[in-house]
């Protein structure tokens, strides 16, 4: 099968899936689909927005460029989805629509001055560790508050939001818990940090995206149910 019929024949179920656990929480607000192309080729890029699919997430700045040069705009929103290093920040600014994964004070500093130069502002979620893994970036539940409002206070920084990821386990309640404690978060700083902008809630993937949406995701980052597994 073709990329496009992959998605055509997946994206139905999906957007169902995504509408009951809507009604378990009881709400039936718009949740984004972002189709993760990251190590697929150009191919996906055109399946997606085929399929009515605008948002789409990559984790490399290079290989998003590459995409770029070759298809245009393509009428996508880009999203960062992977780990920003510092010295990419430069290149970064221009290509991102929106950066989920600004996970330390650092990098938030560096992107500021970047927007600064370029003369813009960057679109941004704050990253959260809440399943205290080692492995995974983002601040502590503990300090989340106080780092989002020094991000926040950053002038050329527009903060939308949060962004966590879940273990990767069969344990479902564990995987709950990491969104709950998300929502907690995203709560506390729409209601505490003057500036932050409490719209989006970016959290849940191809094998846990039900739960997240469950738990209060506006954003899921989903790829191999839409696209299947990567080559290689």
């Amino acid at each position: 099968m073709s990329y496009l019929d992959n998605v055509q024949a997946a994206l139905p179920g999906v957007r169902d899936r995504i509408a009951r656990a809507l009604e378990k929480r009881g709400q039936n607000d718009d949740v984004t689909i972002i189709a993760v192309t990251k190590g697929h080729p150009v191919d996906a890029v055109r399946a997606a927005r085929d399929a009515g699919l605008d948002n789409c997430g990559e984790n490399r700045v290079q290989e998003l460029d590459t995409k770029i040069n070759v298809i245009g705009r393509a009428a996508i929103a880009w999203h960062l989805i992977g780990h920003l290093q510092r010295n990419k920040a430069r290149q970064a600014v221009p290509l991102f629509d929106l950066i989920h994964s600004i996970d330390n004070l650092e990098l938030a500093q560096v992107l500021d001055k970047e927007a600064a130069r370029a003369g813009t502002k960057v679109r941004g979620l704050v990253q959260i560790n809440t399943s205290g893994e080692d492995t995974k970036g983002g601040f502590s539940m503990a300090e989340v508050v106080d780092a989002v409002a020094k991000i926040c206070a950053l002038p050329n920084l527009r903060i939308e939001g949060l962004m966590t990821m879940a273990p990767l386990t069969e344990d479902e309640a564990m995987i709950r818990a990491t969104f709950e404690r998300a929502r907690r978060a995203f709560d506390a700083c729409g209601r505490d940090v003057t500036g932050f902008d409490a719209h989006h809630l970016s959290m849940g993937m191809s094998h846990d995206f039900e739960m997240a949406v469950a738990e209060g995701s506006t954003m899921v980052r989903l790829g191999t149910v839409l696209f299947g597994a990567r080559d290689g």
